[in-house]
């Protein structure tokens, strides 16, 4: 019979935050209001990338709606427009999170492809993402002091709706801005460039274009430790879309090791755009399928060879078709919001038990522990239903959550004791909590 048996030790580690998502809580121009839901499942970060759909709704984030003319004065608050970004950051950190800001414009798929071409004066443009930077982090322009750590230069430069420019010209973006951000702000986090991913390292049919977002990395992580053009790269973060968790963290694994070759073994890495991906896609990543498979990829995750320090899943925005936590324009949760919902339960422990496991092959599991409580996740994605035996050392009591087609994180069970045996059905999720 299969076994997992919670220790009562820590790894030495922290359990990442691999719940952040793309989108905010305040989304379709603050129609939805899920500030709420978000602080329930103690989402810790919120990229700002694609927010508002076209063009940031013409509004929020991207640089061409904060700095609208850009003839103006860099320099001059009043030539800035900071009143919509405010609000949705605000409501981020009302609902217990932290904005992941990236630097840059959303795809553009029309034919002109206005915002995404290269900056026509590339000093000017990083001094206006510094005045950005300043405005959050240090008041400028009646701002903030929120401290966002997370700052991105760009999305997905290798791909031709989101950047027209040549690779060397994104290079020469990616040297400038990150030189100027870290010497006016030393204690940010500076990093790019959201890579389409590489899918080509393990595809042996892939096209030249999947094949170049590959060469993208290597001559990129070149570029930036040559002398003459050397730029600091606090992390690195990349996006798949795939419906195999072990793919998942092939690309992790490939993403880590091609960074320590490099020299970057202090460069994190981050994934803050993944979702499943295949036949009818929208609807699966809506259904416990999809929830499985979510919750499979962030337990995979917290294995430390895989050395992911934070994930975005994509998306959190009710009106975006990609806005799979949700059914489509409204604010009812979908099996995948209580996938992210269970890992962050596990999460506000904070610190990863050792688990010593038997016969679990196939099922997804991490732990936490303090000295009060414990808790373990474990997800079934696409294996045959099983029946392990959890053992919590130390354990009074024992309460376990169900995640499945009929239950979203429903109570099943609350008893005395230290062990349960539970029921993981093909694409279920169990919740464990433990008081000790």
């Amino acid at each position: 019979m299969a076994e997992l048996t919670i220790k009562n030790e820590l790894t030495g580690r922290r359990i990442m935050p691999l719940n952040g998502v793309g989108g905010g809580p305040c989304a379709g121009n603050f129609r939805f209001d899920n500030r709420k839901l978000f602080a329930e499942a103690n989402i810790p970060y919120s990229r700002l990338h694609d927010i508002e759909g076209n063009l940031g709704g013409g509004e929020y984030a991207d640089i061409h709606n904060i700095f609208p003319i850009w003839e103006l004065d860099e320099n001059d608050p009043r030539s800035y427009t900071f009143a919509y970004t405010d609000e949705y950051i605000k409501a981020i950190v009302e609902a217990g999170g932290e904005p992941f800001y990236r630097l840059g414009e959303t795809i553009d798929h029309g034919y002109f492809k206005g915002w995404v071409r290269p900056p026509r004066d590339m000093e000017k443009w990083a001094r206006i993402c510094a005045n950005i930077v300043r405005h959050y982090n240090e008041g400028w322009a009646d701002g903030f002091h929120y401290g966002i750590k997370y700052w991105e230069i760009w999305n997905e430069p290798e791909n031709p709706p989101m950047w027209t420019g040549t690779k060397e010209e994104y290079f020469q973006l990616y040297r400038i801005t990150a030189n100027l951000l870290k010497r006016e702000f030393p204690d940010i986090k500076v990093g790019g460039y959201a890579s389409c991913g590489f899918y080509a390292v393990f595809d042996p049919n892939a096209t030249d274009f999947y094949k170049s977002f590959v060469s993208y990395f290597d001559d990129f992580l070149e570029y930036i430790s040559a002398d003459e053009t050397r730029a600091p790269l606090d992390f690195y973060s990349w996006h798949i879309y795939h419906s195999d968790v072990s793919m998942v963290l092939k690309h992790a694994e490939y993403v880590r090791s091609t960074l320590d070759a490099a020299g970057y073994s202090d460069t994190e890495s981050i994934l803050n755009e993944w979702n499943w991906s295949g036949p009818d896609m929208f609807s699966v990543m809506r259904s416990i399928k999809g929830a499985a498979f979510t919750e499979s990829v962030m337990l995979g995750l917290c294995d430390p060879k895989y050395g992911v320090s934070l994930a975005c899943y994509y998306d959190a925005q009710p009106q975006q078709a990609y806005g799979g936590l949700f059914l489509r324009n409204t604010s009812t949760p979908t099996p995948a919001y209580y996938a992210i919902k269970a890992f962050g339960r596990m999460r506000l422990l904070k610190n990863e038990a050792v688990c010593e496991a038997d016969g679990m092959d196939g099922l997804y599991f991490a732990a936490s522990r303090n000295d009060e409580k414990a808790a373990a996740v474990i997800s079934n994605y696409g294996v045959k239903t099983s029946y392990p035996e959890l053992k919590f050392e130390g354990a009074k009591r024992i309460a376990v959550y169900l995640l499945d087609g009929a239950n979203n994180l429903a109570p099943i069970c609350s008893f005395p004791g230290s062990s349960v045996t539970v029921e993981m059905k093909t694409d279920s999720v169990i919740l464990a909590e433990a008081e000790l």
